[in-house]
């Protein structure tokens, strides 16, 4: 044979066979994550070939599918009230992808779900059923949340104490998930990504900020747990003005009239003083109110309902002035609505605190459960001791103090206003806060609520937790007790 018709051929085979290996190697070792590659439009277009499964509050799907014209994607994601549910659904969008229960539950929503297959299925290649979620959303609380937020910027959560179901999950201003979820949205898209307020931000869980006096009951928890006081009506240790430890900062109270000096908790509750709490922080010292404010659920960067929450932060390597700062939600505390409405659930529950969720079940076409989220899983915060004494001195706020405008005819409320600083030298609009629980003595009911208004266009004189938030907190609890 010619020399080089034979190195040619030589050459050739060398090729073929490194041909051979490459596509051996891919079949074998790269299939499943090219398979599974975001940029793979096979997994679209297989995910959006039939309609998607369900997402349901009350027995009632909240989401839909219709069918497109003139793409390779064949049905697009609908959505039911999408603007009163979308920090629960999230979105599911063909250019943008998912977002929040949508996101979660894709495989599942779309027919993907490997626990969705069944024998027969291999040999037909027949697309899967898609499953359902089922959430434990109440869609008279989640309305009463989110009309009456109406056009502030803020959010709201409900809980029951007892099983942990989320009843209501509201943040605003919101959007509509259906003006995103097809291919050609790129005007709506630009539209909610640049918006300043930030209408794609799920605040209920999402976006920790100051929360300020609201946080006075973590450290009243840490006070008589720790036995700093024996109870509620004990007369504390409280100079007012209270001068910071080794500064000369006097830390005031917003009502200088108040009976502040020296106040018991369930007096200092009442009329929000700052002078007892940021005291008391203090003699306790950070890693002690740390420790309580981590049994609540702070710093916790692994929350999911099953959603994750972004983590509600207690500082440390604080000097005893910043702690003391830190016992009225100042300093570097942040917290969640979601994670405030958990203080108040766990001490309307006896000192028990139910694992948080917003997903009941989720299933296949058949309705057999894939995966279930218990009720009920709980952990104590306090003792059952301590949470009487808070709730008393919580229902004296509603009662007499600065949380009037939460009253529910017939039910007993407890809560805790807040009015939480932020900005340089405090100088932008203060956020309102407002957290609370109610019972129903006639019917059992009871509910946990916390509510943040992060900006009403009201002036800077006239936020406060019970003008802004409170109001949005007793139409929640109203429409939980019904």
């Amino acid at each position: 044979m010619n020399k080089t018709i034979r190195h040619t051929s030589v050459f050739v085979l060398l090729l073929v066979l490194a041909l051979l290996g490459r596509a051996t190697w891919v079949q074998a070792y790269r299939a499943e994550a090219l398979a599974d590659d975001q940029k793979n439009r096979r997994n679209t277009i297989a995910q959006y070939a039939q309609p998607l499964g369900n997402i349901v509050v009350a027995g009632s799907p909240v989401t839909g599918s219709k069918r497109t014209e003139g793409t390779d994607l064949e049905y697009r994601r609908t959505y039911t009230d999408g603007e009163l549910y979308a920090a629960v659904t999230g979105y599911s969008s063909q250019a943008y992808g998912s977002t929040q229960l949508e996101g979660i539950y894709a495989d599942v929503l779309d027919g993907t779900d490997d626990r969705l297959k069944n024998p027969l299925d291999a040999v037909t290649r027949k697309q899967r059923e898609p499953g359902t979620v089922l959430t434990t959303i109440d869609p008279a609380v989640q309305e009463a949340a989110y009309r009456a937020l109406g056009n502030k910027k803020g959010a709201a959560v409900a809980v029951d104490p007892v099983s942990g179901r989320i009843l209501a999950l509201a943040s605003t201003p919101s959007y509509d998930p259906s003006k995103i979820s097809g291919t050609n949205d790129g005007a709506a898209w630009r539209e909610l990504t640049g918006d300043p307020d930030k209408p794609l931000v799920n605040r209920a869980l999402r976006q920790p900020l100051p929360p300020g006096s609201t946080f006075k009951l973590v450290v009243a928890a840490a006070a008589l747990e720790d036995g700093l006081y024996r109870s509620v009506d004990t007369a504390t240790e409280s100079p007012s003005p209270y001068t910071l430890p080794h500064t000369r900062t006097v830390l005031r109270n917003e009502n200088a009239s108040a009976p502040c000096e020296n106040a018991t908790i369930r007096t200092a509750l009442r009329y929000s003083c700052n002078n007892v709490f940021g005291k008391m922080a203090a003699d306790l010292g950070q890693d002690k109110v740390r420790a309580m404010a981590e049994r609540f659920g702070f710093n916790d960067a692994e929350l999911d309902v099953p959603v994750r929450a972004y983590a509600s932060v207690y500082p440390s390597k604080m000097d005893p002035a910043q702690t003391a700062l830190s016992g009225i939600g100042q300093f570097d505390v942040t917290a969640t609505p979601l994670q405030m409405a958990m203080v108040s659930a766990a001490i309307a529950n006896d000192g028990l605190l139910a694992a948080p969720h917003m997903v009941s079940e989720v299933v296949d076409s058949d309705g057999d459960a894939l995966t279930s989220y218990e009720d009920g899983d709980t952990r104590r915060i306090v003792s059952s001791a301590t949470a009487a004494q808070l709730r008393s001195a919580m229902v004296t706020v509603v009662e007499e103090g600065t949380g009037t405008n939460a009253a529910v005819a017939g039910a007993e409320v407890g809560g805790k206003t807040g009015t939480a600083q932020h900005g340089e030298n405090n100088s932008k609009t203060p956020y309102a806060w407002f957290t609370s629980y109610a019972k129903d003595p006639s019917t059992g009911k009871q509910v946990a609520v916390a509510v943040m208004i992060e900006d009403s266009g009201a002036a800077r004189s006239e936020v406060s937790g019970n003008g802004l938030a409170a109001p949005v907190a007793q139409k929640m609890m109203a429409a939980a007790l019904k």
